[in-house]
Protein backbone atom coordinates (compact mmCIF):
# COMPACT_ATOMS: atom_id res chain seq x y z
CA UNK A 1 0.00 0.00 0.00
CA UNK A 2 1.20 3.25 -0.46
CA UNK A 3 1.33 5.39 1.96
CA UNK A 4 -0.76 8.64 1.58
CA UNK A 5 1.22 12.00 1.89
CA UNK A 6 1.64 13.54 5.01
CA UNK A 7 0.10 16.97 4.76
CA UNK A 8 2.30 20.13 5.62
CA UNK A 9 1.62 20.55 9.76
CA UNK A 10 0.42 23.71 10.64
CA UNK A 11 0.31 24.29 14.55
CA UNK A 12 -3.43 24.97 14.30
CA UNK A 13 -4.22 21.93 11.89
CA UNK A 14 -1.43 19.32 13.95
CA UNK A 15 -3.18 20.15 16.83
CA UNK A 16 -6.40 19.58 15.80
CA UNK A 17 -5.80 16.46 14.02
CA UNK A 18 -3.60 14.59 16.90
CA UNK A 19 -6.75 15.60 19.43
CA UNK A 20 -4.26 17.49 21.08
CA UNK A 21 -5.44 21.30 22.52
CA UNK A 22 -3.67 23.38 19.74
CA UNK A 23 -1.41 26.03 21.24
CA UNK A 24 -2.83 29.81 20.34
CA UNK A 25 -0.81 32.66 20.31
CA UNK A 26 -2.95 35.28 22.38
CA UNK A 27 -3.31 36.84 25.89
CA UNK A 28 -5.67 34.86 27.84
CA UNK A 29 -6.63 38.18 29.65
CA UNK A 30 -7.75 41.02 26.77
CA UNK A 31 -6.63 44.48 28.11
CA UNK A 32 -9.30 46.97 28.90
CA UNK A 33 -9.81 49.17 26.38
CA UNK A 34 -9.33 53.12 27.59
CA UNK A 35 -10.87 55.34 25.76
CA UNK A 36 -10.88 59.48 26.06
CA UNK A 37 -13.73 61.82 25.67
CA UNK A 38 -13.14 65.59 24.97
CA UNK A 39 -16.84 67.34 25.51
CA UNK A 40 -17.25 70.75 24.48
CA UNK A 41 -19.32 72.88 22.32
CA UNK A 42 -16.99 73.04 19.59
CA UNK A 43 -18.59 76.25 18.13
CA UNK A 44 -16.87 75.91 15.80
CA UNK A 45 -14.04 73.21 16.52
CA UNK A 46 -10.26 74.22 15.88
CA UNK A 47 -6.76 73.16 15.28
CA UNK A 48 -6.43 73.11 19.21
CA UNK A 49 -9.24 70.83 20.00
CA UNK A 50 -7.81 68.23 17.73
CA UNK A 51 -3.94 69.08 18.76
CA UNK A 52 -5.48 68.17 22.20
CA UNK A 53 -7.03 64.88 21.38
CA UNK A 54 -3.88 63.76 19.71
CA UNK A 55 -1.67 64.21 22.53
CA UNK A 56 -4.05 62.25 24.57
CA UNK A 57 -4.19 59.68 22.40
CA UNK A 58 -0.22 59.52 22.23
CA UNK A 59 0.64 60.51 25.35
CA UNK A 60 -2.05 58.54 27.27
CA UNK A 61 -1.75 55.32 25.06
CA UNK A 62 -5.58 55.51 24.43
CA UNK A 63 -7.63 53.15 22.23
CA UNK A 64 -9.72 56.20 21.01
CA UNK A 65 -10.91 59.56 21.65
CA UNK A 66 -14.42 60.24 21.46
CA UNK A 67 -15.66 64.05 20.28
CA UNK A 68 -18.89 65.24 22.77
CA UNK A 69 -20.45 68.05 21.49
CA UNK A 70 -22.58 69.30 23.97
CA UNK A 71 -26.57 70.20 23.49
CA UNK A 72 -26.93 72.76 26.12
CA UNK A 73 -24.05 73.52 27.77
CA UNK A 74 -25.64 75.22 31.13
CA UNK A 75 -22.48 77.15 32.71
CA UNK A 76 -21.26 78.63 28.82
CA UNK A 77 -24.95 79.48 28.31
CA UNK A 78 -25.11 81.43 31.78
CA UNK A 79 -21.67 83.31 31.53
CA UNK A 80 -21.92 84.33 27.58
CA UNK A 81 -25.86 84.80 27.18
CA UNK A 82 -25.53 83.53 23.78
CA UNK A 83 -27.35 80.15 22.12
CA UNK A 84 -25.02 78.11 20.57
CA UNK A 85 -25.04 77.80 16.89
CA UNK A 86 -27.67 74.83 15.61
CA UNK A 87 -26.86 71.44 16.17
CA UNK A 88 -26.97 69.93 13.01
CA UNK A 89 -23.77 72.55 12.08
CA UNK A 90 -21.60 71.55 14.95
CA UNK A 91 -22.21 67.84 14.72
CA UNK A 92 -21.56 68.78 10.51
CA UNK A 93 -18.46 70.50 11.51
CA UNK A 94 -16.90 67.74 14.08
CA UNK A 95 -17.24 65.32 11.61
CA UNK A 96 -15.64 67.41 9.45
CA UNK A 97 -12.50 67.98 12.12
CA UNK A 98 -11.68 64.18 12.89
CA UNK A 99 -11.94 62.66 9.17
CA UNK A 100 -8.74 61.35 8.91
CA UNK A 101 -8.07 59.65 11.57
CA UNK A 102 -10.01 56.37 12.68
CA UNK A 103 -9.44 56.57 16.55
CA UNK A 104 -11.32 59.53 16.18
CA UNK A 105 -15.28 58.90 16.97
CA UNK A 106 -17.90 61.54 17.35
CA UNK A 107 -20.73 61.35 19.98
CA UNK A 108 -23.83 63.16 19.77
CA UNK A 109 -25.60 61.74 22.71
CA UNK A 110 -25.73 65.42 23.95
CA UNK A 111 -27.03 67.32 20.81
CA UNK A 112 -30.08 64.47 20.92
CA UNK A 113 -30.59 64.81 24.23
CA UNK A 114 -33.20 67.44 25.97
CA UNK A 115 -32.77 69.74 28.53
CA UNK A 116 -29.13 70.92 30.24
CA UNK A 117 -26.10 69.36 28.97
CA UNK A 118 -24.51 67.67 32.31
CA UNK A 119 -21.48 65.22 31.77
CA UNK A 120 -22.31 62.91 34.88
CA UNK A 121 -25.26 61.67 32.19
CA UNK A 122 -23.33 61.22 29.18
CA UNK A 123 -20.80 58.96 31.42
CA UNK A 124 -23.34 57.19 33.53
CA UNK A 125 -24.99 56.16 29.58
CA UNK A 126 -21.47 54.96 28.87
CA UNK A 127 -20.54 53.08 31.71
CA UNK A 128 -24.02 51.59 30.99
CA UNK A 129 -23.27 50.62 27.06
CA UNK A 130 -19.89 49.64 27.45
CA UNK A 131 -19.45 47.80 30.55
CA UNK A 132 -15.47 47.86 31.59
CA UNK A 133 -14.10 50.61 29.58
CA UNK A 134 -11.49 52.88 31.51
CA UNK A 135 -13.19 56.12 30.60
CA UNK A 136 -10.50 59.26 30.70
CA UNK A 137 -12.24 62.95 30.44
CA UNK A 138 -10.04 65.48 28.63
CA UNK A 139 -10.18 69.00 30.20
CA UNK A 140 -8.10 72.44 30.53
CA UNK A 141 -7.17 73.74 33.58
CA UNK A 142 -9.83 76.49 32.95
CA UNK A 143 -12.58 73.33 33.79
CA UNK A 144 -10.39 72.44 36.57
CA UNK A 145 -10.33 75.22 38.15
CA UNK A 146 -14.26 75.46 38.19
CA UNK A 147 -14.88 71.39 38.44
CA UNK A 148 -16.80 71.62 41.88
CA UNK A 149 -19.23 73.37 40.06
CA UNK A 150 -20.46 70.70 38.07
CA UNK A 151 -23.51 68.46 38.76
CA UNK A 152 -22.33 65.54 40.65
CA UNK A 153 -18.85 66.17 40.31
CA UNK A 154 -17.98 63.58 43.29
CA UNK A 155 -19.81 60.86 41.20
CA UNK A 156 -17.56 61.93 38.17
CA UNK A 157 -14.25 61.64 40.05
CA UNK A 158 -15.10 58.02 40.89
CA UNK A 159 -16.01 56.59 37.28
CA UNK A 160 -13.29 58.84 34.92
CA UNK A 161 -9.44 59.71 35.35
CA UNK A 162 -9.01 63.22 34.52
CA UNK A 163 -7.03 64.09 31.72
CA UNK A 164 -5.83 67.99 31.96
CA UNK A 165 -4.16 70.14 29.47
CA UNK A 166 -2.57 73.20 31.80
CA UNK A 167 -1.68 76.34 31.44
CA UNK A 168 1.75 76.80 29.83
CA UNK A 169 4.87 75.97 31.49
CA UNK A 170 2.86 75.31 34.81
CA UNK A 171 1.18 71.84 35.94
CA UNK A 172 -2.51 71.69 36.37
CA UNK A 173 -3.24 72.50 39.95
CA UNK A 174 -6.82 70.69 41.48
CA UNK A 175 -9.47 73.03 43.15
CA UNK A 176 -9.10 73.06 47.04
CA UNK A 177 -12.77 72.02 46.69
CA UNK A 178 -12.36 68.63 45.55
CA UNK A 179 -9.55 67.97 48.51
CA UNK A 180 -10.48 65.21 50.52
CA UNK A 181 -11.97 62.74 47.06
CA UNK A 182 -10.01 60.27 45.45
CA UNK A 183 -8.58 61.92 42.25
CA UNK A 184 -6.85 60.08 39.42
CA UNK A 185 -5.44 63.20 37.42
CA UNK A 186 -2.73 63.30 34.66
CA UNK A 187 -1.42 65.96 32.67
CA UNK A 188 -1.29 66.62 28.66
CA UNK A 189 1.39 68.92 28.33
CA UNK A 190 -0.32 71.03 25.18
CA UNK A 191 1.77 74.02 24.00
CA UNK A 192 0.14 77.14 24.27
CA UNK A 193 -2.10 77.46 20.94
CA UNK A 194 -3.90 81.15 20.32
CA UNK A 195 -6.83 80.21 19.07
CA UNK A 196 -10.15 79.35 20.47
CA UNK A 197 -13.79 79.31 19.23
CA UNK A 198 -14.67 82.98 19.97
CA UNK A 199 -11.53 83.97 18.29
CA UNK A 200 -12.96 82.29 15.43
CA UNK A 201 -16.37 83.31 15.02
CA UNK A 202 -14.76 86.92 15.34
CA UNK A 203 -12.69 86.35 12.62
CA UNK A 204 -15.29 85.05 10.49
CA UNK A 205 -16.88 87.84 11.07
CA UNK A 206 -14.32 90.42 9.59
CA UNK A 207 -14.27 88.65 6.55
CA UNK A 208 -11.01 86.75 7.58
CA UNK A 209 -9.29 83.63 6.47
CA UNK A 210 -9.66 80.86 9.23
CA UNK A 211 -8.21 78.01 7.00
CA UNK A 212 -5.06 77.86 9.17
CA UNK A 213 -6.93 77.87 12.64
CA UNK A 214 -9.86 75.98 11.89
CA UNK A 215 -8.71 73.06 8.94
CA UNK A 216 -9.91 73.78 5.21
CA UNK A 217 -12.85 71.60 5.64
CA UNK A 218 -14.62 72.83 8.61
CA UNK A 219 -13.44 76.95 6.95
CA UNK A 220 -15.37 75.59 4.01
CA UNK A 221 -17.90 74.38 5.60
CA UNK A 222 -18.55 77.66 7.86
CA UNK A 223 -18.25 79.92 4.33
CA UNK A 224 -20.80 77.32 2.73
CA UNK A 225 -23.55 78.07 5.58
CA UNK A 226 -22.54 81.45 6.32
CA UNK A 227 -22.20 80.66 9.81
CA UNK A 228 -21.19 83.58 12.42
CA UNK A 229 -21.08 86.31 9.78
CA UNK A 230 -22.07 88.72 13.21
CA UNK A 231 -20.39 87.64 15.98
CA UNK A 232 -21.50 90.05 18.57
CA UNK A 233 -20.68 90.49 22.23
CA UNK A 234 -18.69 87.35 23.34
CA UNK A 235 -16.25 87.87 26.77
CA UNK A 236 -15.17 84.63 27.17
CA UNK A 237 -13.09 82.05 24.92
CA UNK A 238 -13.84 78.71 24.10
Amino acid sequence: MTARPRRACTRTFCGRVTGREPRVEKDLSPRTQRIGLLGGTFDPPHQAHVALAHLALTHLGLDAVWWIPAGRPWQKLAAEGRTPTDASHRRAMVALAIQGEPRFVLDDRELRRQGPSYTVDSIRELRAEHPGVEWTLIIGQDQLSRFDTWRDWPQLLQWVTLAVAGRAGSAPQAPAALGGHPLRMQELPLPEMPVSSTLLRQAVARGEDISPLAGSAVARYIAQHHLYQSAGTEPAPD
